[in-house]
């Protein structure tokens, strides 16, 4: 199924989750309609319904969406019903960042290991969790099985510390370095480059 599904369409799951969540736990809603989802987000109703077409019928003509069911639906679609370790590489200005972070936790991610190939870094502790040498990631990863890492290292570190990530069995990465990264069939990877992001919207002003 994962391979017929457009990944735009993918992109746009962990939105609808967003909104729904503060439907229900800020605004005390029980029920929406993909017109009202769709006002609130900018995306049309009618892409709405598409898009969770692909994945069964959640809603009922004239009632709409029951936000509980749909909420608990796509938490299952998207792996989200348990929670993932995630390993952050880079202990630098954003890696803290990123650690003290308290937005993972209630969504599902816990970053379990911090790593950095830096000496005044190694063995810092950054919110309860100490810095380990890179030196060692493809052993600790391996041992504990993690699958997801953030990159947060220069770009031209950065290929070589995901060919680690890669051959220590992580097989999903958010990278932040300003590089497009090689990786083997089976691993997937995203991108979060804030500049790309300007550079996009200095093309509408």
């Amino acid at each position: 199924m994962t391979e017929q599904i457009p990944d735009i369409v993918i992109s746009r799951l962990p939105v609808y989750l967003r909104e729904l969540t503060r439907l229900a736990e800020e605004e005390g809603k029980v029920n929406t309609s993909s017109h009202e989802l769709g006002q609130r987000l900018g995306i049309s109703s009618a892409q709405i319904r598409k898009d969770l077409s692909h994945f069964g019928e959640f809603g009922k003509q004239g009632t709409g969406y029951h936000i509980g069911y749909l909420i608990d639906q796509l938490r299952e679609i998207l792996h989200l019903t348990q929670e993932w370790q995630v390993a952050l590489v880079g202990a630098g200005y954003l890696g803290h960042a990123l650690a003290h972070y308290q937005g993972f936790e209630h969504r599902g991610f816990h970053i379990a290991w911090v790593f950095d190939n830096d000496p005044a870094k190694i063995n810092e502790e950054i919110d309860g969790l100490i810095v380990r040498d890179v030196a060692d990631m493809d052993e600790v990863l391996a041992e504990s099985g993690v699958k997801m890492a953030i990159l947060v290292v220069p770009a031209s570190a950065a290929q070589a510390i995901t060919d680690q990530l890669v051959a220590a069995g992580v097989c999903a990465i958010l990278s932040y370095a300003p590089i497009h990264l090689k990786v083997p069939a089976g691993v997937h990877v995203s991108y979060s480059d804030p500049v790309v992001q300007l550079q996009r919207m200095t093309f509408y002003l």
